[in-house]
């Protein structure tokens, strides 16, 4: 009887299931064979079931609640070093029906372990129209499961919708059962057993950490497949800290102009519109900044795809996608369709994505559970704070050590706990008193590393425990500000007339010194303090897989010479470029210069020391003033060195008179010129008129372009992937409030770039 019972499920297993998209389907069938079809398969699942050996089903319920079947039990891989494949059925609160998923377990999951430590992450594969829990698992399985049985990742792949004689149906194929669309319905005759979002996130993670030891408890990542793709992009942008990652398979990008979405959203939700929350497209579109809990966003989608155009529409995702500025890789693959073919051939590469990305969350999990309010946030949160900020008291005067208060934010506010912190030459330049909006007493500081203590009213951008860096130039994104709105600046004028004040956005300081006299705010930032209040629409969030003394880079003087090569000049491939400074900002316009394919960089500076890293960055030509026995700088660049001058030129230095050599080096007809460099109060700049009529033109930048909260995490982002070098900028450090000073001194030597240093001398 086993014999024969084996014999047919081989045969039974090798008869397509229907499914929209397998190989050789028809997405057009009639409801009657699809019903038909849908019968056969429930015969063969009981004909599986009955054909699992009473070992299998003993020892694997062993561990498992009576609420739980095991349906069936297959070894997958060889010998011992193999995982299973199951299937098991349960009665499920959130349709109200019996369910049956297909869970995958690799031979590493630990079966008799709880802890955080021991648990198997997990990847949640979502099935797309007509298909069940065994589609994939059939058409993919052999490959997916072989990948993740290496990775030591677990699969669970979920019906596509609730099942049964007395669960609501429609006549086609892409409405009812096998047509889920991982929402909660609210309309008749759908809301009683169409809740398949709360059932993919909600019950059945918690079933599975229950009955599994934990699984997925460490970490969970979700993939999907068209209607599972859509299922898997919407549930993890709704929600991105409950998933380490998240990939698919050709998905419907924009249900809502879509017509499978059209169809979906309105007979489940009662109009398209009730779909927009559930619509990755419309996600990402309410969004000013990325989800940072994604560094990368995988799509695999075929270019032979017969529903590309129609229902897919990728294009839209990306869109929204730059505007927001969130990285989603779409690989679009010669030749291939929607159907199961398709996945097998880069199931492997998801998979490994995945797993990457699952093992990273795990170990960030158990390190954020061993510093659970390691700072102590919960003790001061909406109390004042009591900490040490260094406050200059009047220009030209060493700035002091102070015990200051640090009130609570107030809405739209969020107060912050400084762990790192860079000095820039704007704070210099502050403290000299070359700035005209410079005021005292204050509290400097711009380029830091900081973590959220807590947040005033109305804050959702953030909260507490989140990495961020103050930035300067705000970005409110509101719809009606046309800064934010423009792809032309990042000039946001929001709360600039407060900022210029040194005060917050409602008027006044949460600054006091011993005496309980208020202290002004520099920049919107002041973080050369242990904690400082910033606008929310100040604080760029970031990963927290990077060190707070190297993200503090990306605040101000990195980000600047970065962006003025990228976004303010876009200089092209092939470019010929002259730098003028190389403090850490010129050296940043080098390294953003050869990134971008420069292939003539002219170094310029008076301190020839400099000129090595420069070389190391990509400089390939560097020129001494003083060497030129007094010889013009522009004469001997658009001259000598080139025949024209250059394509592009910055001035890094604030100097007035550098400005204009660097205009009148440009390449005659089109060469451009940037001003990065900020001159002191009362200096203006000067050239012929001549130069601009013949062509060439003149730029200035503020934060290199950036829209802050948008783009700094993409490069937060970029330096993790090993794509933006940062750590030669930093080449002094300094330890506590108390020793600014000290880096104040080492600025001033000529030999650094960077002195960063870790703000609370109680944290080494």
């Amino acid at each position: 009887i086993k014999l024969v019972c084996t014999i047919l499920v081989i045969l039974g297993s090798i008869i397509p299931i229907i499914d929209a998209f397998g190989p050789n389907n028809n997405p057009t069938l009639s409801h009657t064979k699809i019903q038909q079809q849908r019968a056969n398969h429930a015969k063969k699942e009981k004909l599986h079931s009955t054909a699992a050996t009473s070992d299998d089903v003993e020892s694997s319920s062993s561990s498992l609640s009576s609420s739980l079947t095991i349906i069936s039990k297959t070894k997958v891989g060889p010998g011992s070093n193999g995982g299973y494949y199951h299937r098991i059925k349960h009665s499920s609160k959130s349709t109200g029906t019996d369910m049956t998923f297909g869970l995958f377990l690799p031979a590493s999951h630990d079966s008799s372990s709880t802890s955080s430590s021991a648990s198997t992450p997990i990847m949640f594969w979502l099935s797309g129209l007509t298909c069940d829990d065994t589609n994939f698992a059939q058409k993919a399985g052999p490959i997916a499961f072989q990948a993740a049985n290496k990775e030591g990742i677990a699969i669970v792949m979920p019906d596509s919708s609730p099942r049964g004689a007395d669960v609501a149906d429609d006549d086609s194929y892409d409405l009812g059962q096998g047509a889920g669309f991982y929402v909660d319905a609210t309309q008749e005759p759908y809301a009683k057993h169409y809740n398949m979002r709360s059932y993919v996130t909600e019950e059945l993670p918690l079933l599975l950490r229950e009955e599994f030891n934990n699984l997925g408890g460490g970490a969970k990542s979700i993939c999907g497949h068209s209607m599972g793709g859509h299922g898997a992009l919407s549930i993890a942008m709704d929600d991105p800290s409950s998933w380490a990652s998240v990939s698919a398979f050709s998905p419907i990008c924009n249900p809502t102009d879509s017509p499978w979405g059209e169809k979906a959203f309105t007979s489940y939700l009662g109009s398209v519109d009730a779909g927009k929350p559930f619509d990755a497209t419309c996600i990402l579109a309410s969004r000013s900044t990325p989800l940072v809990e994604f560094d990368t966003i995988l799509v695999d989608q075929g270019t032979d795809d017969e529903f590309l155009t129609e229902q897919l529409k990728p294009e839209r995702l990306l869109e929204v996608a730059d505007k927001c500025g969130q990285t989603i890789k779409v690989n679009m693959r010669e030749g291939y369709d929607h159907s199961y073919y398709f996945i097998a051939a880069f199931i492997e590469d998801h998979v490994k994505f995945h797993a990457k990305r699952l093992h990273k969350m795990q170990r960030r999990k158990l390190l954020a559970a061993a510093d659970d309010d390691v700072h102590g946030f919960s003790n001061t949160q909406g109390k004042p704070i009591q900490c040490k900020a260094m406050v200059a008291r009047a220009p030209k005067e060493p700035m002091t050590e102070e015990d200051i208060t640090v009130d609570p934010p107030k809405a739209g506010e969020v107060r912050v706990k400084v762990m790192a912190n860079a000095l820039c030459h704007t704070d210099i330049y502050t403290l000299e008193g070359s700035d005209p909006e410079g005021l005292f007493p204050c509290i400097l500081g711009h380029e830091a590393g900081c973590i959220v203590e807590s947040v005033g009213e109305g804050v959702t951008s953030v909260k507490t425990g989140d990495h961020v860096i103050p930035c300067y130039t705000p970005q409110c994104a509101e719809p009606d500000c046309v800064f934010c709105q423009s792809p032309k600046t990042n000039l946001c004028p929001k709360i600039r007339s407060t900022q210029g004040q040194g005060v917050m956005p409602d008027g006044t300081s949460r600054f006091h010194d011993k005496d309980g006299n208020s202290i002004y705010h520099f920049m919107g930032c002041s973080t050369m303090a242990e904690y400082t209040v910033l606008a929310d629409i100040s604080c760029a969030k970031i990963s927290k897989e990077i060190a707070l003394d190297k993200a503090c880079l990306f605040g101000c003087g990195v980000s600047t010479g970065l962006g003025a090569v990228w976004n303010t000049c876009s200089v092209e491939q092939g470019s010929s470029v002259a730098v003028f400074g190389l403090g850490a900002v010129g050296l940043a316009v080098i390294q953003g210069a050869k990134m971008a394919g420069a292939t003539k960089i002219i170094a310029v500076d008076l301190n020839p020391s400099k000129f090595d890293i420069a070389k190391e960055l990509g400089a390939t030509d560097f020129v001494n003033p003083n060497e030129l026995n007094g010889k013009p700088v522009q004469q001997h660049i658009a001259g000598e060195l080139t025949d024209w001058g250059v394509d592009y030129s910055f001035d890094c230095t604030g100097n007035v008179d550098v400005m204009r050599t660097a205009l009148e080096c440009a390449h005659r007809g089109w060469g451009e010129s940037c001003v990065i460099g900020v001159a002191a109060s009362g200096h203006e700049i000067s050239t012929r008129p001549f130069q601009l009529v013949t062509g060439r033109v003149w730029r200035g930048t503020a934060f290199g372009g950036f829209k802050s909260r948008k783009d700094v995490p993409g490069l937060v982002q970029a330096n993790l992937d090993g794509r933006l070098p940062i750590d030669h900028f930093i080449t002094h450090r300094f330890n506590g409030v108390g020793e600014t000073n000290a880096a104040v001194d080492a600025l001033h030597s000529g030999c650094c770039l960077r002195a960063v240093g870790g703000m609370d001398q109680n944290d080494k």
